[in-house]
């Protein structure tokens, strides 16, 4: 049984597989592509709210023949306190796939055990894989393969997408550099066990100079409203903007996996001047989540 569950420990065989088909599953869209889902219904549980993730998961499932069900966590019995191992033992005899965006990683990998059907990690607070791939396959159709290729990740270096693309780095060799406040940088273990080219540093500049892409996310992701102000004060030097651009390659690409919050993370002109490469990143969301839930059904 196939699942996509996080970035750490997937082979590379498999990321270097699923990126490869994005391409002609992108060039292929509505021109009787296959449909790897026919007569399958997939469940999505969702406890963190979504655009992209959700419209793009909907969408992919129906193009590929499947059909779809968006169950709000606070919808169902979840809500009032049934365990998930209930929900997925439940689920398994009914739907043919999940995608689960919550909270918890556990909660995650006890659903596919338990459930027994093809289960993808549509976000976690320890990983989001399908964005780091898609990011990747991003960069790859703008600039060419990513390996040898400086990745610099700006701002809250310790949360999920910066932890996915630790892992990432380390499987595709290519270099990551992560520029945060001491606090706010992945810990030592995840790093030593992860045994890529990656570097920390407090120094954004210097993170930043000759680098192929600069990334960066919210500052205050979901669930740490509490700490908006203490986040804001600290990571507030951390802004991507025209003047840091300055000291990276001239033509490396600025990406950011939405919701923006200009002014914060990103400024407005920095922002518009790279809005292609941004909502192209975007688009790729759905190409590549056909390609891991074709992955997944071969």
């Amino acid at each position: 049984m196939k699942h996509l569950l996080k970035l750490e420990r997937m082979p590379k065989e498999v990321m270097l597989h699923i990126l490869a088909s994005v391409k002609g599953i992108k060039a292929n869209r509505g021109a009787n592509e296959p449909k790897p889902l026919n007569s399958q219904t997939w469940a999505m549980i969702f406890t963190k709210s979504s655009t992209r993730t959700r419209v793009s998961f909907e969408v992919g499932i129906r193009e590929l023949g499947g059909s779809v069900m968006f169950l709000n966590a606070n919808d169902m019995q979840l809500g009032r306190g049934e365990p998930i191992k209930d929900t997925a033992r439940v689920l398994g005899r009914m739907v043919h796939g999940a995608v689960i965006r919550t909270y918890a990683q556990s909660d995650v990998e006890e659903f596919a055990n338990l459930s027994k059907i093809p289960t993808i990690n549509a976000l976690t607070d320890d990983e989001h894989p399908c964005q780091i791939l898609t990011d990747i396959f991003t960069f790859e159709e703008a600039r060419g393969p990513i390996q040898g290729k400086v990745v610099t990740y700006v701002g809250d270096g310790a949360c999920n997408v910066p932890l996915s693309w630790v892992h990432a780095a380390a499987a595709l060799d290519f270099e990551l550099r992560i520029a945060a406040p001491k606090e706010f940088q992945p810990n030592s273990e995840i790093l030593a066990k992860a045994k890529g080219n990656i570097s920390c540093t407090e120094d954004i500049k210097s993170a930043v100079d000759g680098t192929d892409m600069v990334y960066t996310d919210v500052w205050v992701s979901m669930g740490m409203e509490s700490e908006e102000e203490e986040r804001l004060n600290k990571l507030g030097s951390y802004q991507i903007n025209s003047e840091l651009m300055r000291l990276a390659k001239p033509d490396a690409l600025v990406m950011h996996c939405l919701p923006a919050y200009r002014g914060k993370e990103i400024d407005e002109d920095t922002f518009e001047a790279n809005a292609e490469t941004i909502f192209t990143q975007a688009e790729n969301r759905l190409h590549t989540q056909k390609a891991i839930l074709t992955w997944l059904t071969s």
